[in-house]
C-alpha cells in the first residue's frame, strides 16, 4: 500500500539500448506504433505516449488538457522529445519530472524547460542536487555480469545542471491524471523515484525496474540490496500497466512480470 502523502502542487513550489528500440518500434501490446516528425512514437494507453531513445525512453502522459513528461533523455535528444510533446493538441506541458540524476534521463531536462516557459521540474528531494549540479551522483557498484553490459552501452554526455523546483518524497502525489504518487525507490540511486497512477492503473519504474526480454532488476545500482528491496515494493503494488526507463512497456498484466522478477530475489 502507499503511504498518502501531501498533495504536491506546482504552484506551492514557487510558481538496452538499440535492439530494446528497435523491439519497441515493431509495436507494443495494447498500443499503437506512429510516425511524429520522423520518429516512431507508441501510444502505450490511452493519453500515454513513449518516445524510445537509443538508450533510454521519455513518457508524455496527457489528458488533453495540459501534460506532463516523464524523463527528458539525454543531450542531443532535446528535439526529438520537443516534438514528442508537440504532438499531442491542446495540452500544454505542465510539467517535467524526473526519476532520477543518470544522464540518459535529465540530459535535456534543462532546455526543455526553459523552451516551455520555465516550466517545473520535479524530482525526489535526495536527487534534486546532483540535478542542479550542486553534488556528486554515486557510481554504481558494478556486478561481475554486468561490466560487459555497461561497456557496450554508447558513452553519453554529461547532463547540464537543471533547476528543481518541486522537491517530492515517498507518497506525495503529483496534481496529473487524477493524483500521481510518488514511490520512492532507492537503490539504483538514492533518490531515485517511481509514480503510480492508480486511476489508469499505471506504474512508471523508472530504471529500478528493466524490461528487456524479461522483467528484471535494473543494473547499474549504487546498492544492490536496497534496489531489490525497491522492486519488492513495485511489486506489491499490482498494477496492470507499468513503463521502465530501458525496455518494453507491459499492457494488461505488468503484475505478473513484476511479481516474477522480484521472485529471483526472496
Amino acid at each position: 500500500m502507499l503511504t498518502k502523502g501531501r498533495t504536491v502542487t506546482d504552484r506551492a513550489a514557487g510558481a538496452a539500448r538499440r535492439g530494446v528500440c528497435r523491439r519497441l518500434n515493431e509495436g507494443v501490446a495494447g498500443g499503437a506504433v506512429a510516425q511524429t516528425g520522423g520518429m516512431d512514437v507508441i501510444e502505450v494507453l490511452p493519453g500515454l505516449r513513449m518516445l524510445a531513445l537509443p538508450v533510454g525512453a521519455a513518457y508524455l502522459w496527457s489528458d488533453g488538457r495540459e501534460s506532463t513528461l516523464v524523463d527528458s533523455g539525454p543531450v542531443g535528444a532535446e528535439d526529438r522529445v520537443a516534438a514528442l510533446v508537440e504532438s499531442v493538441p491542446g495540452g500544454e506541458l505542465a510539467r517535467i519530472v524526473l526519476t532520477h540524476w543518470h544522464e540518459d534521463h535529465t540530459g535535456g531536462a534543462a532546455r526543455l524547460a526553459a523552451r516551455y516557459g520555465g516550466v517545473p521540474v520535479v524530482a525526489h528531494r535526495a536527487e534534486a542536487p546532483v540535478i542542479r549540479g550542486e553534488a556528486a551522483g554515486a557510481p554504481p557498484v558494478l556486478e561481475e555480469f554486468e561490466r560487459p553490459i555497461r561497456a557496450s552501452v554508447p558513452e553519453l554526455p554529461p547532463a547540464p545542471p537543471c533547476r528543481v523546483d518541486v522537491e517530492v518524497e515517498d507518497g506525495d502525489v503529483l496534481p496529473f491524471a487524477g493524483g500521481a504518487r510518488v514511490v520512492a525507490v532507492p537503490g539504483h540511486t538514492d533518490g531515485s523515484l517511481a509514480l503510480y497512477l492508480p486511476g489508469p492503473d499505471l506504474l512508471f519504474t523508472g530504471d529500478a525496474v528493466a524490461n528487456v526480454g524479461r522483467t528484471m532488476l535494473g543494473v547499474f545500482n549504487t546498492d544492490r540490496a536496497r534496489a531489490i528491496a525497491s522492486l519488492h515494493r513495485l511489486a506489491g503494488l499490482g498494477a496492470a500497466n507499468a513503463v521502465f526507463g530501458h525496455g518494453t512497456p507491459l499492457v494488461g498484466d505488468a503484475a505478473a512480470g513484476l511479481r516474477a522478477a522480484a521472485a529471483d530475489f526472496r
